[in-house]
């Protein structure tokens, strides 16, 4: 399903690299508390038919997929402990897929699914709330080992702005970039995760592109 390293072409320069690394970004302080107190999966003992093409356990599913899902979340939301709580919702659903009907593609299934659950959070109340007051998105990530206060300074204010500029995207247009440059999807691998026409991704993306180079002071 997906392309390795996007080409990014139509975000070339410091805004790629910047974007580029953003997409690389460490899940941050708040999420390595999310991950130590993680509830794990809803079942352990659950065995699926090996002609179904997937995992043996939802164990198995559950680590290989865990950390994407977090990522995909924390990207959609853009708040580690609401991200936390929407990938306890997905893999509720994965063990309700795994008693029913094991789909072909787990990997696009679960796509799907966590996309389908970050849509339903932002359309609940808290989403509103949290709109509406503004509160600031947690941008703390643990240093690395030689950054100066200097550099730790500018490297948290950069990663700030995209985080804020992510956030004030429509959520079709943020759904579309997340899926497309920072993990990698093909166009039409979009559209189909998506349920719109190729062309629409395109549109979403050169607008959503337009926007975070504009909010960055970029042309």
């Amino acid at each position: 399903m997906r392309r390795p390293g996007p080409s990014l072409r139509a975000t070339a320069g410091p805004f790629a690299h910047r974007l580029s690394r953003f997409g690389e970004l460490s899940l941050g302080q708040r999420d390595a508390r999310a991950r130590s107190t993680d509830r794990g999966p809803p079942s352990s003992k659950l065995r699926v038919n090996t002609a179904a093409r997937v995992p043996p356990s939802l164990d198995a599913l559950y680590r290989a997929h865990r950390e994407r899902v977090l990522r995909l979340c924390r990207l959609l939301l853009a708040d580690a402990d609401e991200a936390a709580d929407v990938v306890h919702d997905v893999f509720l659903r994965v063990e309700r897929a795994f008693r029913v009907a094991p789909p072909a593609d787990w990997a696009a299934w679960i796509t799907r699914v966590t996309v389908n659950t970050c849509r339903d959070r932002r359309r609940s109340g808290w989403w509103r709330w949290w709109r509406l007051t503004g509160v600031e998105l947690d941008a703390d990530e643990t240093p690395g080992p030689t950054a100066t206060p200097e550099h730790e300074a500018v490297r948290r204010e950069e990663h700030r702005r995209v985080w804020a500029a992510l956030r004030r995207l429509p959520a079709r247009q943020r759904e579309v970039f997340v899926l497309r440059h920072l993990e990698g999807f093909a166009t039409d691998d979009v559209a189909a995760t998506l349920g719109i026409a190729p062309g629409s991704v395109k549109r979403h993306l050169f607008r959503a592109v337009h926007a975070l180079r504009r909010a960055l002071g970029e042309r």
